[in-house]
């Protein structure tokens, strides 16, 4: 086979660990020089390979590509933009064409969510609907957890590391001022549709750690009578109670508890505030002083507490998508796969983009405890695993000590823009 360049781009909300697939990406291309030519990114995404804004990686040394493995957020930029069918907008994809043929472009990861595997499922398609030979691996990243097939996403093993210590934390704050002050704290964790992040903070309470606590989570119906009962008993049993509460939690009537009314790029409702609406009730009904949180960007950027097995899991898959296109294989994404709980032990799979764009992965029943308020034992043994290890970054000055790339511009060979 010729040797072609690669193209790699970011999607999506960012993670404590994105950053370790992307080192994971271009570390692996870098060591196939007979096969893999130039490796650009694009800047903001699919942004950047539609407007020709791409990044040579190939400036950057190693030392500073191996520095992306323990830097949080997106070093080369995201975007929440969704291409559209080729039916509907074949401009799109002909600019794409227009761009990789003139970077000799060959290689296509997107490392992304639900969204961002379906646009890579799109970009797959140029071979087979428009005659452009293209290799299109999707790099699986989302805290939300929700993506299908793979037993777990990279990101959420550190944005679940991080709900459960700060629920812990919080909670002992309560626990120290409830006889005069605050008894109830609630936490609003990221999750539109599935509570896997909300879940985490149930590995707050342990047998070591007797924690009053009460979880919501989008898969259950929020009842408020039977919310502010579970509350009310919680506080007269131990002078408190902490509350993790998904952002998508939804009400009887079917609507988000914290819908502001603004959609997204993407077309999704815009959440945050559900935390807000909790400790009013409880204050209104039950008279309790409060304190709440919205973990909001802090639960996905927290690289200097990520999850030890979060950041292998991530460079792993990163790795595997490069291996993965070098053995021939396209329109897949690499995914992991969970050999054993005690020990813990897992390995790395794969799974065509046609069975994993637009479909989500929500809580099972069977890992949420039958009162709608906790999780189960089960539960507890799947997340318990992906927040394991500690994995530091290196400090500076008392600080993390994080790589900014130079992310220089790669010369534009069209002459012709490209608006979005």
């Amino acid at each position: 086979m010729s040797k072609r360049n690669a193209f790699y781009a970011q999607s999506g909300g960012v993670t404590a660990v994105i950053n370790a697939s992307a080192c994971g990406v271009i570390e692996t291309a870098r060591r196939h020089p007979d096969r893999i030519g130039k490796i650009f990114a694009g800047r903001n995404g699919i942004i950047g390979a539609l407007t020709e804004d791409l990044i040579d990686t190939g400036q950057e040394s190693d030392l500073a590509i191996a520095a992306l493995r323990h830097t949080p957020s997106g070093a080369f930029g995201s975007c929440r933009y969704k291409l559209k069918g080729l039916d509907e907008n074949k401009a799109q994809y002909e600019r794409l064409i227009e761009v990789f043929k003139a970077h000799d472009i060959g290689y296509f990861f997107y490392n992304g969510g639900g969204d961002s595997q379906d646009t890579a499922y799109k970009v797959s398609q140029l071979g087979e609907r428009l005659g452009y030979p293209i290799t299109c691996i999707g790099v699986p990243k989302t805290v939300d957890n929700d993506l299908p097939i793979t037993d777990n996403c990279p990101g959420f093993g550190s944005v679940a590391k991080y709900i459960a210590v700060s629920t812990r934390e919080a909670s002992f704050d309560v626990a120290s001022m409830c006889a005069t002050s605050t008894r109830l704290f609630v936490l609003e964790a990221m999750g539109r549709h599935a509570g896997w992040i909300a879940a985490a903070g149930a590995l707050a309470a342990d047998e070591k750690h007797d924690i009053p606590l009460l979880i919501l989570f989008p898969e259950v119906t929020f009842e408020p009578a039977k919310f502010l009962a579970a509350v009310d008993a919680k506080v007269k049993a131990y002078g408190y109670c902490s509350v993790v509460v998904s952002e998508g939690v939804k009400g009887v009537d079917g609507k988000f508890l914290a819908e502001s009314g603004v959609k997204d790029a993407f077309g999704h409702a815009q959440l945050g505030g559900a935390a807000p609406v909790i400790a009013n009730l409880v204050k209104d009904s039950l008279g309790y002083k409060y304190h709440w949180a919205v973990a909001d960007y802090l639960q996905r950027a927290a690289r200097h507490i990520a999850s030890r097995t979060d950041v292998e899991q991530a460079y792993a898959l990163g790795k595997a998508a490069v291996e993965l296109a070098l053995e021939g294989h396209n329109a897949i994404m690499p995914t992991i796969v969970r050999v054993s709980d005690s020990p813990y032990q897992w390995k790395i799979g794969y799974a065509k983009l046609a069975d994993v764009a637009n479909v989500e992965k929500k809580m099972p029943s069977e890992f949420i405890s039958e009162d709608g308020f906790g999780i189960t034992p089960a539960c507890r043994t799947y997340l318990q695993a992906l927040i394991e290890g500690e994995d530091y970054p290196p400090y500076r000055n008392g600080l993390p000590d994080y790589v900014n790339l130079k992310n220089a511009p790669v010369e534009k060979k069209l002459a012709a823009s490209f608006s979005i």
